[in-house]
């Protein structure tokens, strides 16, 4: 195993939705820009918002409230979305807003209790405390669809 003075970096990139605070390991994202309408595919999940144009590539938009069953806000122009990419797969997830980027280590992380009623289902891996404010990080994996037949 490695030295355990050596501490491992982690950044973690945070953000709100339906104000509360969550994150993503800052080397999943791959560009934040501001809030831009999609177009609705047909037959998606509703948690998908549809697709926007991303510099000639089509990028499925997921509104994150929605995924994670909290109370969805009217869109605006402070809107951001976040462009995560998972296994060469890019998405975008639309956010209230980017608070910041904190840097801090594994073992900075506690394991969510578990409360699903389907440990898999789970969507937090891990919890932290920045300055007196509970963080959830989230799963990427686990927020977004696998493939992406799912999403459109």
């Amino acid at each position: 195993m490695s030295d355990p003075n050596q501490a491992t970096d982690l950044e973690l990139l945070t953000f709100k939705v339906a104000d509360q605070e969550y994150s993503l390991d800052i080397m999943s994202v791959r560009e934040i820009r501001g809030w831009t309408r999609t177009t609705p595919m047909p037959h998606a999940p509703d948690y998908m918002r549809g697709v926007i144009n991303l510099r000639g590539t089509v990028l499925p938009v997921m509104d994150l409230a929605r995924r994670l069953c909290l109370p969805v806000q009217e869109t605006s122009d402070r809107n951001v979305i976040i462009v995560v990419n998972l296994g060469g797969t890019l998405t975008g997830l639309l956010v209230d807003a980017v608070s910041d980027i904190v840097a801090m280590t594994e073992s900075d992380l506690q394991p969510p209790p578990e409360m699903a009623s389907e440990p898999h289902m789970s969507v937090v891996r891990a919890l932290t405390l920045i300055d007196d404010r509970m963080i959830r990080v989230l799963d990427l994996a686990a927020v977004v669809p696998a493939t992406a037949d799912e999403a459109a």
